[in-house]
């Protein structure tokens, strides 16, 4: 069995082939460079389209196609809500694949975080595991929630929206776009508390007074934490307290086996698992939290394309 899956972020469209032995061939990326809307929805169709060709000039069957998209996909109509492309408010991007994908292959969308979940309990850090949280770290915040074997939704598929727990009062007007969590703690957010700090502060001359200021980034920050840099260390330290009591919130209300960090801020803030594991002590339920493992994720880059297999690979299992 083979299967094509696209993971489609706010600024590329990453896709492959996979086989049921987790083996993989035709990984490659396609930029957005500024496509919003429908060019997005025709550049996935491109893309599907190629491997589909592909697939059947080497003889290969394809049984299924996986998508990963960075925001919530409601399940009764196949819509997609992705707030970092713009357009995607109410999206038909299953009708448009529909398009292009044979009609006895079927075609099989999940949010991100729930693919990343997926990616962890097949190849990664996941396997074997009945409870376990993905906390995905990078423009935004999102998780992956599996419960007693089960990947969790909600009501309406917005299960998981963690960027918006509430973690500081008092409550600010700050948090209306993105929620409290995400505002002091996604990679967004740690780039724009710096950019205030940096600002605000007219005596101070460290790393980050080097570059213009609106265009200090997550990455800067990290890379002056490196050097000591005080602003660096203080907005840090701030994501890593969120990122404690987040976590702790989590640990006492699923009790799960493992809390995975992933996404792109972790990277760089995988030195931080130690310290976000002592933080989330204070505030989590005290044997849940002494049961439970704080682990980076083991996929990289590649956790929504094996997430986004593995969801046809247990769709074509439970006959969906």
């Amino acid at each position: 069995m083979a299967i094509i899956t696209l993971d489609i972020g706010g600024t590329k469209i990453a896709s492959a082939i996979f086989f049921s032995d987790g083996e993989i061939m035709c990984n490659r990326k396609r930029l957005l460079q500024g496509r919003t809307g429908h060019e997005v929805g025709k550049l996935a169709m491109e893309v599907l389209d190629k491997l589909l060709e592909i697939a059947e000039k080497k003889r290969i069957q394809i049984e299924g196609v996986g998508v990963c998209i960075p925001g919530i996909v409601f399940s009764h109509n196949h819509r997609i809500w992705a707030p970092n492309i713009p357009g995607w408010e109410n999206y038909p991007l299953y009708e448009e694949l529909r398009m292009v994908v044979p009609k006895d292959i079927g075609i099989f969308i999940e949010s991100d975080r729930t693919c990343f979940m997926y990616g962890e309990m097949w190849q990664g850090a996941a396997k074997g595991c009945h409870s376990a949280v993905f906390i995905a770290v990078g423009t935004g915040i999102g998780a992956g929630i599996i419960m007693d074997g089960h990947v969790l939704h909600g009501a309406s598929d917005i299960i998981g929206a963690t960027g918006w727990m509430a973690l500081k009062p008092p409550y600010t007007k700050a948090y209306d776009e993105c929620g409290c969590f995400e505002y002091y703690a996604s990679g967004n957010g740690i780039g724009a508390r710096a950019r205030d700090a940096v600002r605000n502060d007219k005596l101070y001359r460290g790393k980050l007074r080097q570059k213009p200021i609106s265009r200090i980034t997550a990455h800067d920050v990290f890379q002056a934490y490196q050097e000591n840099d005080p602003i660096a260390i203080s907005v840090l330290n701030q994501a890593v307290e969120m990122w404690g009591m987040a976590s702790a919130n989590m640990v006492s209300l699923i009790n799960p086996q493992k809390i995975i960090f992933g996404g792109g801020v972790f990277g760089p803030a995988n030195v931080f698992i130690d310290d976000i594991y002592k933080e989330a002590c204070k505030w989590a339920q005290p044997l849940a939290i002494k049961q439970v493992e704080f682990v980076p994720s083991q996929l990289s880059g590649n956790a929504g394309l094996i997430g986004a297999a593995y969801l046809v690979v247990k769709s074509l299992e439970n006959g969906k």
